[in-house]
């Protein structure tokens, strides 16, 4: 089994029998997996992220109304579908965050977006693997408080892999 195919099956266990998981004990019971785009590994990157010379401090507004603080890391660009794209990192507590929309958005993605936790390679380079791409817990719950995608980082392409919209089954 791959490591996408494991850590995938692992996730589908988690939410439906962890009492961390997000689900309502009542979604768990016609849980029967997170849906997924197949692996792509075209969008499994290695950017160079241009970092911004002040890290400007940034609120992110919750889907509960609170309010988070980041700082904005920096910038990088890529090609999608033959279009080309940018996107940018943000970064807390020397943790990366990467909060995206795509042009799926609210069809066959969340429409408040996706997330990723990028890998530093060192020397401005990053591994940007959309595969890994997650819906944060409020897409499941209302009862969670997410960061809502900023508006930079709505894209107008699609990034068809990792998780997909999540869709109950007659609760």
């Amino acid at each position: 089994m791959n490591t996408l195919r494991h850590f995938r099956k692992e996730k589908d266990e988690f939410f439906a029998d962890h009492p961390q998981s997000p689900l309502t004990h009542e979604q768990k019971h016609s849980f029967e997996g997170l849906n997924y785009f197949p692996e792509n590994p075209g969008l499994k990157l290695t950017v160079r992220v241009e970092e911004f010379a002040e890290k400007e401090q940034i609120t992110m507004q919750t889907s509960t109304g609170d309010i988070l603080t980041y700082q904005r890391y920096g910038r990088f660009q890529f090609n999608i579908e033959g279009q080309p794209a940018e996107l940018t990192i943000y970064s807390s507590e020397d943790e990366y965050f990467l909060p995206f929309a795509d042009a799926l958005a609210g069809e066959e993605t969340y429409g408040a977006g996706r997330y990723l936790e990028p890998h530093s390679l060192g020397n401005g380079m990053f591994l940007i693997d959309f595969n890994y791409a997650y819906n944060p817990y409020c897409a499941y719950n209302a009862r969670w408080s997410c960061p809502i995608t900023p508006a930079e980082n709505r894209l107008r392409v699609p990034i068809r892999a990792g998780e997909k919209i999540f869709e109950t089954h007659d609760l």
